[in-house]
C-alpha cells in the first residue's frame, strides 16, 4: 500500500459497513437523575459528514461515546435505544470490533495518548488490529504527513503542545482507517493554521469516498462548507432539529441562538445587521455569502451617517506595571521553550496571548502564574517573584485555569472544589456558603453542588475550573483557553463576566486560538512566535496587517474576513467585533 493511498482506504467496504444508526437512545450517567441526551433517533449514511450541534449539557459527547461502545461497556452509564454500526448493535459487540468501524477523537486527547513516541502512538492502532507491518508503517506516515506531525515522529507525545497533541489523536483515528470517524471538538487547541490543515485532511477523505464522519464542533467558521447534515439537540438533551445544513442553520438561526449554540460569524452579523433594518436573504452562512449579500442591500435609511462608536482605548498607562517579565528564557530538557521574552502588564488590562501551537503561549502565562517555576528574579506579579512565593501568596495574588480543567481539580465534590482555596484562607463558613452558592448560580452548577467534578460534560467542568479561580478574588485572573468546550450561550456569559471584571479593575490574560473572541475582548495582544515574543500592543493594530498576521501562523478575526470586501458599506469595513455593528445583539 502507497502512502498516498494508505489513509483512503475503510478497514472494511460496502453501504452496509459505514452506516450507523442510532434509535431513540437515551443515556443515563450513574448517578443521575435523568437521560441526557433523551430519546434521540438519527442515521448517518455513507460519506455523509453530520454536523451534532447543542449547548453545553444537552449530551453531545456523551451521545459520542455510545457511537464506539464506550457506553455502555467502559463507561458507568445505562444505555436504552439501540445504537447499530455497520449493522452490528454496539451493546452486544465488543469495542475491540466495532473499533474497526468507528474511529473516535476525543474533546481531551491527553486521555487517548498511552505510548512514547509520536510514530508509536499513531501505530499502535493498526497494530492491534493485526494488520501487515508495511502497511502500519504507511498508514502511520500518511496520518503524521496529513496533520503536520511527520517531522516530529521521534517525540515523546509529552513533550507536544495542547494543539499538537490534538493533531497526534487525529493522526491515530485516521490511521486506524475506520470507516466511520467521530470527532468531539477537533480542532478546539488548534492554530489556525492547525484547524485548516485538519479540515483539509477531513476534506480530501470525504473526497475520496467511503468515509462518514459525525462531528462536535463550536468553530462553525471553519467546519461549515464540509458539513452535509445537522443535528441539534436541545438544553434537556432531546432532538429539536434534523436537516441539511442550509436548512436548519437559515431557517432556525434565531431558535438556535436562543438554545445557545454556535453559529458561524458571518451569521451571528446578518442577524445583528437585520436587526437593523439591513436585508439580507436568505441568511448568510460564510463571509463569502455576507459580502455578497450586504453589497447586494443598501443601508437602511434609517443608518444614514451612522459610524461605530469609538473603540476601547488600549493605551497603557504610564504607571509601574502590575505584571513585568524581564529576559525570561526557559527550556523543557534541552529544548528552548522561552527565549529572552520582556513583556509589561498594566492593572486593568485584558491582554490575550496568541500564537501558533508550540509558540510558548502557554509556558509563558504559567510561568507568570507560578504554575511552572520560572527563574528567580526574571518574573514580578504585584510585589511578589513566582520563583520564591508560596502558593497562598501566589494564589491570593493571581488566578489561573488550565487548558485542561481536570487538571486542577482535587475535591470530590463540585461545592467543596470551589470552596477549598477559601478554606485555605480560612474563611468564615457561613461566607463560604454564601460565596460558593453565589458561583454555583452564576456558571449554572446549582444542580452539580454534590456531583463529582470528573462526572461533569466538558463545558461544565471548564466553568467550575474558571469558578475556582474567581472565588478567590485575586487581582490578575490567567485563562488557558477559557471557552473550550463551552456552547455559545455559556461562553459568552464568561467573557461578559470576565468583561465585568476587568472594567472593575481585574487584570485579565487569555491564551487563546480565537480571533474573534481576540477581537471582541481583549484590549491589548500578545504575539508569541518560536519561543519570542513578536509583537505587543493594541489589539487594533496587531491586526491592522492581514498579511503579517497570515505570515506569523494566525488569522485576522472571521468579521474582519467578512467585512473587510464590502463595497457598497464603507460604514462596515474596518469594523472587527459584533458589538461593534448596528443593531441588536443577537
Amino acid at each position: 500500500m502507497t502512502i498516498e493511498s494508505a489513509l483512503r482506504h475503510p478497514a472494511s467496504d460496502g453501504d452496509v459497513a459505514a452506516t450507523l444508526r442510532v434509535q431513540h437512545v437515551g443515556i443515563t450517567h450513574e448517578g443521575a437523575a435523568r437521560a441526557t441526551p433523551e430519546a434521540i433517533t438519527f442515521d448517518v449514511r455513507r460519506g455523509e459528514v453530520v454536523l451534532l450541534l447543542g449547548p453545553s449539557g444537552s449530551g453531545k459527547s456523551t451521545l459520542a461515546l455510545s457511537l464506539n461502545g464506550l457506553i455502555p461497556h467502559a463507561l458507568p452509564a445505562e444505555l436504552t435505544g439501540r445504537v447499530t454500526v455497520a449493522g452490528n448493535d454496539t451493546a452486544d459487540t465488543t469495542v475491540a470490533e466495532l473499533s474497526t468501524h468507528v474511529s473516535m477523537v476525543f474533546q481531551d486527547p491527553d486521555s487517548q495518548i498511552v505510548t512514547g513516541t509520536v510514530l508509536d502512538e499513531v501505530a499502535f492502532g493498526p497494530e492491534n488490529l493485526r494488520m501487515p507491518v508495511d502497511e502500519v508503517l504507511a498508514r502511520a506516515e500518511a496520518a503524521l504527513r496529513r496533520v503536520g506531525l511527520w517531522e516530529h515522529r521521534a517525540a515523546n507525545p509529552d513533550t507536544l503542545s495542547g494543539g499538537g497533541r490534538q493533531r497526534l489523536a487525529i493522526a491515530c483515528a485516521l490511521a486506524i482507517g475506520a470507516p466511520i470517524l467521530v470527532l468531539d471538538e477537533p480542532t478546539a487547541n488548534l492554530d489556525p493554521q492547525g484547524i485548516d490543515d485538519v479540515y483539509a485532511a477531513l476534506s480530501e477523505l470525504v473526497a475520496a469516498g467511503g468515509h462518514s464522519i459525525v462531528l462536535i464542533e463550536h468553530n462553525l467558521d471553519a467546519a461549515i462548507a464540509l458539513v452535509d447534515r445537522v443535528v441539534v439537540i436541545d438544553r434537556a438533551g432531546h432532538l429539536a432539529f434534523d436537516g441539511p445544513v442550509e436548512a436548519v442553520l437559515r431557517t432556525h438561526a434565531e431558535e438556535l441562538v436562543a438554545m445557545g449554540v454556535w453559529l458561524p460569524t458571518a451569521t451571528l452579523a446578518a442577524l445583528r445587521l437585520r436587526g437593523a433594518g439591513y436585508a439580507l436573504e436568505p441568511l448568510p452562512l460564510t463571509a463569502a455569502e455576507l459580502r455578497h449579500a450586504l453589497d447586494a442591500a443598501p443601508a437602511p435609511a434609517a443608518l444614514a451617517g451612522w459610524r461605530p462608536a469609538p473603540g476601547v482605548d488600549a493605551t497603557a498607562a504610564a504607571s509601574t506595571p502590575l505584571i513585568e517579565v524581564r529576559g525570561l528564557s526557559l527550556q523543557r530538557g534541552r529544548t528552548p521553550v522561552l527565549s529572552d521574552i520582556d513583556l509589561e502588564v498594566h492593572a486593568g488590562e485584558f491582554l490575550a496571548v496568541v500564537g501558533e501551537n508550540g509558540a510558548g503561549k502557554t509556558t509563558l502565562v504559567q510561568a507568570i502564574a507560578g504554575v511552572i517555576a520560572p527563574p528567580k528574579g526574571k518574573i514580578r506579579v504585584g510585589t511578589l517573584d513566582p520563583a520564591r512565593s508560596d502558593v497562598r501568596a501566589l494564589a491570593a495574588q493571581i488566578g489561573f485555569v488550565f487548558q485542561n480543567p481536570e487538571h486542577q481539580f482535587i475535591a470530590g465534590t463540585v461545592f467543596d472544589e470551589l470552596a477549598h482555596g477559601l478554606r485555605i484562607n480560612r474563611v468564615h463558613d457561613d461566607e463560604i456558603e454564601q460565596r460558593v452558592g453565589d458561583m454555583l448560580e452564576r456558571f449554572g452548577l446549582a444542580d452539580k453542588a454534590d456531583t463529582h467534578p470528573f462526572l461533569l460534560s466538558g463545558g461544565e467542568k471548564r466553568r467550575l475550573s474558571v469558578g475556582t479561580a474567581l472565588i478567590a478574588g485575586a487581582p490578575v485572573l490567567a485563562l488557558d483557553e477559557p471557552t473550550f468546550g463551552q456552547d455559545r450561550a455559556r461562553a459568552d456569559e464568561l467573557l461578559g463576566l470576565l468583561q465585568e471584571l476587568n472594567a472593575a479593575g481585574t487584570t485579565v490574560i487569555v491564551v487563546t486560538h480565537d480571533m474573534q473572541l481576540v477581537a471582541e475582548y481583549a484590549t491589548r495582544t500578545a504575539v508569541m512566535h518560536n519561543g519570542r515574543l513578536l509583537a505587543h500592543g493594541p489589539t487594533a493594530e496587531i491586526f491592522a496587517d492581514p498579511d503579517w498576521v497570515a505570515r506569523v501562523g494566525l488569522q485576522v478575526p472571521p468579521l474582519v474576513t467578512a467585512l473587510s470586501g464590502t463595497q457598497g458599506h464603507p460604514e462596515l469595513r474596518g469594523l472587527v467585533r459584533l458589538s461593534e455593528l448596528p443593531g441588536s445583539a443577537a
